[in-house]
């Protein structure tokens, strides 16, 4: 079953901006501390996003995954292709999240790690656009306003 923030578009969008936001901020911070060589604070900072990607992003994306993506399938079996797209995202996102792991646990290679980071932000802006533009599209998830004006 879905919750009623991922089935709320303004509420969806708005988790979807903030853990991108939360991204970003880390990833700079992540580059200055590389730029300025300070590596033990680098490796701080990135297991810090590291544990944002985890708990924010892809926790939210096996959330849709088990709920909401099953719910437009049903509601509109037509959508299965972007819906398969869209899970494939959050498979790349988990593979890179892992490499940026695996690159911390050896050689700490930093401006690799930016690469993925750099690499998770963008794949995760055209998600987001992806998702959004399906989400309005199939009317599954309604705007609060149309919701809060009905009622």
């Amino acid at each position: 079953m879905t919750g009623p923030a991922l089935k709320q578009w303004d509420s969806h969008s708005t988790i979807h901006e903030a853990a991108l936001g939360e991204a970003i901020e880390l990833t700079e911070l992540l580059r200055q501390c590389v730029a300025h060589e300070d590596f033990q604070k680098a490796m701080e900072i990135a297991c810090v996003a590291v544990e944002h990607w985890e708990s924010r992003t892809l926790r939210h994306a096996e959330s849709e995954e088990e709920g909401l993506y099953l719910d437009l399938v049903k509601a509109d079996p037509t959508v299965k292709k972007t819906i398969t797209a869209l899970t494939r995202d959050h498979d790349l996102l988990r593979r890179m999240v892992n490499e940026i792991k695996d690159l911390l646990g050896s050689d700490g290679d930093y401006i690799e790690v930016l690469k993925r980071f750099d690499a998770l932000i963008i794949v995760d802006l055209l998600h987001n656009q992806d998702e959004g533009r399906l989400l309005q599209r199939t009317g599954v998830v309604k705007h609060e306003l149309a919701r809060e004006s009905a009622g």
